[in-house]
């Protein structure tokens, strides 16, 4: 179970991101620099294990929520740098969670359930249809309307199981 933690924001920058690898790995590796609103500034390493819903890509102005392991200890530096778990492109219509659901599918924050119908497609992050019942893993959840309980209550667009 991953705890995973978010950063809001407006891409400002995007550069290549050196690990000291192989020289085939060169430009594998991207730092993405988001800003929020009030100005706070946090830099994503983005690798390519890093999911991308769709595998849309990220440009320089676009919104996004970058998650991260809040679990994981992080280096001293300003602005603070993640190594990015899930990248989310943010449109209007659509609401992105990712976090560990329950066997109720409850997420471990309490504040979304899911309801599955037969035709939820559960997929794995390669695109591949996911067999079993997702409740007890780290998931990615693409949903519109919720209700206003507490939990809020939807029936989502599709799941992404983080194998």
């Amino acid at each position: 179970m991953t705890n995973y933690y978010s950063f809001s924001g407006t891409v400002t920058a995007i550069s290549d991101f050196f690990t000291g690898q192989r020289s085939e790995m060169e430009g594998c590796n991207k730092l993405f620099t988001v800003e929020d609103e009030s100005g706070l500034i946090v830099n994503f390493v983005v690798t390519p294990s890093t999911y991308f819903i769709n595998q849309e890509t990220v440009m320089i102005g676009d919104k996004v929520t970058g998650y991260y392991d809040g679990d994981l200890p992080a280096i001293l530096i300003y602005p603070p740098q993640y190594q990015a778990l899930v990248m989310v492109k943010e449109y209007p219509d659509r609401n992105v969670k990712v976090s560990y659901f329950d066997h109720q599918l409850i997420s471990s924050d309490g504040q979304l359930q899911l309801h599955l119908t037969p035709y939820t497609p559960v997929l794995m992050s390669n695109g591949q249809l996911f067999s079993k019942y997702p409740g007890n893993r780290d998931l990615v959840v693409i949903y519109g309307p919720a209700t206003r309980s507490i939990p809020a209550q939807t029936t989502p667009y599709r799941i992404v199981v983080l194998c």
